[in-house]
């Protein structure tokens, strides 16, 4: 469940990530956006929180920061329509498509291994842009269901430049077969905190594009991960 609060009292930056990392270790709290600018609190929870269990994560009555149900809603990710909610998505695979198209087309016809190369690198670097504008936002998401970020919190920062990596490797088409390994087994490892998620049917916003959009964890990213798998297997066959 999302409810918005009115919540008063922030007048920064580092005021925004302060609210926000104490509300989410509530532990039925799995998503957090706040904005100094609009004085509000959007929370996903697992479970109902009161106003008072909030409030005392934000330093009690005497803190500066004040949340209120004065202006409270309730909504759903059904609120928006699939297409609405994707669009960034559905933007960034269609221009990574038609660009591969253009680049791979040889002699009337496309050349697979081609597409798929400059897919790849399309794709990873337009992923890691996103996740390096907001890196600290990214490795925090990152960390709520990755099974590695988990454990390891400097793996997403480490993450976001391992795609960037991966793009360049991708376009200049270097070291092809070790370059196919690392992404089968990075997008391997990172599909699994996915799946974990969408199962157990969590409302964790998805990292994927870093902080700058907010995108829930569903099977869209398990299809993302998924097509990153299947192109590096396939590539590794075919090389």
């Amino acid at each position: 469940m999302t409810h918005t609060y009115q919540l008063t009292g922030m007048t920064c930056g580092g005021c925004e990530n302060k609210v926000k990392s104490n509300l989410l270790l509530l532990p039925d709290v799995t998503s957090v956006e706040v904005s100094k600018d609009t004085n509000s609190a959007k929370i996903s929870m697992d479970k109902h929180i009161d106003l008072a269990a909030l409030q005392q994560a934000l330093g009690g009555k005497e803190s500066k920061y004040q949340i209120s149900a004065n202006v409270h809603t309730e909504t759903t990710e059904n609120t928006k329509s699939w297409l609405e909610t994707y669009k960034p998505i559905l933007i960034i695979f269609g221009y990574v498509t038609a660009i591969s198209l253009v680049v791979s087309w040889e002699n009337d016809a496309v050349n697979f291994m081609t597409f798929m190369r400059i897919f790849m690198a399309g794709f990873f670097l337009t992923f890691s842009f996103f996740k390096i504008l907001n890196l600290k936002g990214f490795a925090e998401s990152y960390a709520m269901y990755d099974i590695v970020a988990k454990k390891f919190s400097a793996w997403g920062y480490i993450y976001a430049f391992i795609e960037l990596g991966l793009g360049i490797s991708f376009a200049l088409n270097l070291s092809p077969v070790a370059v196919n390994w690392v992404t089968l087994i990075v997008m391997t490892i990172s599909i699994l905190g996915v799946l974990e998620s969408v199962l157990n049917k969590k409302k964790i916003q998805c990292a994927c594009l870093g902080a700058v959009f907010n995108l829930p964890m569903s099977t869209v990213t398990i299809v993302e991960d998924a097509i990153m798998i299947a192109m590096s297997a396939a590539m590794l066959i075919l090389i």
